[in-house]
């Protein structure tokens, strides 16, 4: 490569390139300690606030260069950041990162891929068409549907229900997205109790309004009353609907009847969604897959990457039977971007971020590198350490299970006998708190019904028999030292 003549006006520009070549010697050490120390690292800091309180300070005048910014970032974050890539995060959905994937998606940084349209990024864009018929292909989701990459299951949903107030609006004879709510009927919204509280959000943010949610609940717990739920269809007398079928609920890894469900909504004018942010990967394992049986049949379906594909967060997908849809719903034009009717693809004219990082780097090297038999064999290994871990709590005096375990998540307390539910309500609650600030693993409380729990849930491809063994003997260890 040619020099550039050395001018003036380039110092800063020329101390930048300077600091750019040094970059790749320093971030290498970093890399080193980040990924090649993942599973010794406690999932939390103890009290990061002291570390932390050192941010407080002004912008600087003169700044400290590349360098020593990064170097005071990697303190602070070996000081005080969470190791959720490690194999003991469970109060969340976390998943890890396989190597292929974490690989990918430095690439992808390091190159600063842009995936709006094709023109800025053909490998980016190629690579996400690929990735989502690969990754239909994987959880049985029609070939014929539309995918779209976003950055997790809330924005997966809100294109699958921006698409369902699409449709509803169009059912009646108007364009929603171009004329708006305003003194337009209420959008009916149907689900059971197993809602997640993204739909909740999403249903805000379209204007359809959390509080319109009708749920329709057997229990405390929220399984669904499949008659109730027949009932008010047939209430609707032919009226436009959304249905929302929750593929894995967050307590303890249950489903709605997916496909009595799915037979109800289709005796009558509904849009079906599915929401499978971490439990359509049931689909993967046939020792699950009936869990999820008959989702194919859904108008959109949405999931997570971030969780049990173990792909680097943010990374979700949702895929619509109608394309046409997806673009009346988020039409974005103007002058200098790509043409409507340009055939070559542009991902930001179908879902709701025109700004888009190359996330399909990592889902498609993860599906490259380890293919379906590779996938299949995480998800499975993940399902054996829940029931392994089921198992000890089943086994042990002092730990009481809470539900069924039929995929990734075990509802469970912490009982040493001769206490009231209230009572160890309480004790549970304290325990969670202890466990935070203990920051050995990521595990805190959740409600099952109306009892406190912890639900740990596991979906990442480091963890071991041993960490959850370890996880038993730490829990009792803390809940008796409350005692």
């Amino acid at each position: 490569m040619t020099d550039l003549p050395a001018h003036p006006e380039h110092a800063f520009t020329d101390e930048l390139r300077a600091e750019a070549l040094a970059l790749v010697t320093q971030l290498r050490e970093t890399l080193d300690q980040a990924v090649g120390h993942v599973d010794e690292r406690p999932a939390l800091c103890p009290d990061p606030d002291s570390v932390l309180d050192a941010l407080e300070e002004p912008l600087p005048d003169a700044g400290v260069g590349a360098r020593a910014a990064l170097e005071r970032l990697i303190d602070l974050q070996a000081r005080a950041g969470a190791n959720t890539a490690g194999p003991r995060c469970f109060h969340f959905v976390i998943g890890g990162n396989t190597p292929a994937a974490h690989g990918a998606d430095l690439i992808a940084t390091a190159f600063d891929v842009i995936t709006y349209t094709w023109v800025v990024s053909p490998v980016g864009v190629r690579m996400e068409t690929q990735a989502l018929q690969w990754l239909k292909s994987l959880l049985g989701i029609p070939q014929s549907m539309q995918g779209v990459m976003v950055t997790g299951a809330t924005m997966a949903n809100f294109v699958g229900m921006a698409c369902a107030r699409q449709w509803w609006g169009e059912q009646q004879g108007f364009d929603v997205s171009a004329s708006g709510l305003s003194g337009r009927p209420q959008m009916p919204v149907l689900t059971s109790g197993y809602v997640h509280a993204a739909t909740r959000k999403v249903l805000s943010l379209l204007g359809i309004g959390r509080d319109h949610i009708r749920e329709f609940r057997a229990d405390a717990r929220g399984r669904l009353d499949l008659e109730a739920f027949e009932s008010a269809l047939d209430a609707l007398d032919g009226a436009p609907a959304l249905v929302i079928i929750n593929a894995g609920e967050v307590n303890a890894g249950d489903f709605d009847p997916v496909a009595a469900m799915m037979d109800a909504a289709r005796r009558h004018n509904c849009w079906v969604h599915v929401d499978g942010a971490f439990g359509l990967f049931a689909a993967v394992s046939p020792r699950t897959a009936h869990l999820v049986a008959g989702m194919e049949r859904a108008d959109s379906i949405t999931v997570d990457g971030h969780k049990w594909l173990n792909v680097p967060y943010d990374s979700g997908y949702a895929f619509v039977r109608d394309h046409g849809l997806m673009a009346r719903a988020f039409r974005y034009s103007a002058d200098y971007l790509p043409a409507e009717d340009d055939p070559r693809p542009t991902p930001g004219a179908i879902g709701p971020e025109s700004s888009r990082r190359g996330r399909s780097f990592a889902v498609w090297a993860t599906l490259k590198a380890y293919g379906r038999d590779g996938h299949r064999r995480l998800v499975e290994h993940c399902l054996d350490v829940a029931q392994h871990f089921a198992g000890l709590v089943d086994t042990h005096p002092e730990l009481e299970r809470m539900a069924e375990v039929p995929l990734n998540i075990v509802a469970f307390r912490f009982n040493p006998g001769g206490l009231d539910d209230a009572r160890l309500d309480a004790l549970n609650a304290a325990l969670g708190e202890a466990m935070i600030a203990d920051g050995t693993f990521l595990l805190g409380t959740s409600r099952l019904g109306p009892r406190t729990v912890f639900r740990p849930a596991f979906s990442n491809w480091r963890t071991r028999f041993e960490d959850v063994e370890a996880l038993t003997e730490t829990l009792v260890r803390m809940g008796r030292a409350l005692l």
